[in-house]
């Protein structure tokens, strides 16, 4: 019956969620963390922190994360991942079978005019969503922080690196 349960939130953010992995942190989180309580928020941003840095989208190592933590089983992991792929395959096969009668319809382009500010609005909340207790831990995770973000705006420094310098202080320090 998780198994379900999984699919179906998953199924479910995937639907509802516009502008990427980022955008869908903050719907992952309620689901997750507020709705089912199946695991902390200390957990989530530990998930996300290993999604980041996993290559893939964000949004599918984060789902395959939490199903195989929620379930303890590699199952779990494939009905989680394929229940917030699945719409985006969906959709996507409905809208290449419309796109070209479509494009240059008002409409259309008008939609797509007003998601854009609601999709960076919804990534700007996910970023909000990780700037908590348990990811700013003492007074070193915020110079960190705020080495890295100077590192990549004012000089910038490739984040790959910059991950990689954080993780191998991080180690040392903590």
């Amino acid at each position: 019956m998780i198994y379900l349960k999984l699919f179906i939130t998953f199924f479910k953010i995937g639907l509802f969620s516009f502008g990427g992995g980022y955008a869908m942190l903050p719907l992952i989180q309620t689901e997750v963390v507020d709705v089912n309580s199946w695991i902390s928020i200390s957990e989530f941003t530990d998930i996300v922190a290993i999604s980041q840095v996993t290559p893939g989208p964000i949004a599918v190592n984060s789902a395959t994360y939490i199903g195989y933590t929620v379930t303890n089983s590699v199952i779990g992991s494939f009905f989680a991942t394929l229940g917030v792929t699945l719409p985006s395959v969906i959709i996507m096969l409905i809208i290449c079978n419309f796109f070209f009668k479509f494009k240059n319809n008002k409409y259309v382009e008008n939609a797509f005019v007003g998601l854009r500010p609601v999709v960076v609005g919804l990534v700007l909340s996910a970023m909000l969503l990780l700037i908590n207790k348990e990811t700013f831990i003492d007074y070193k995770s915020i110079i960190f922080f705020a080495l890295a973000f100077l590192a990549t705006w004012k000089l910038k420094m490739n984040p790959i690196l910059i991950t990689l310098l954080a993780g191998i202080a991080g180690y040392f320090i903590y």
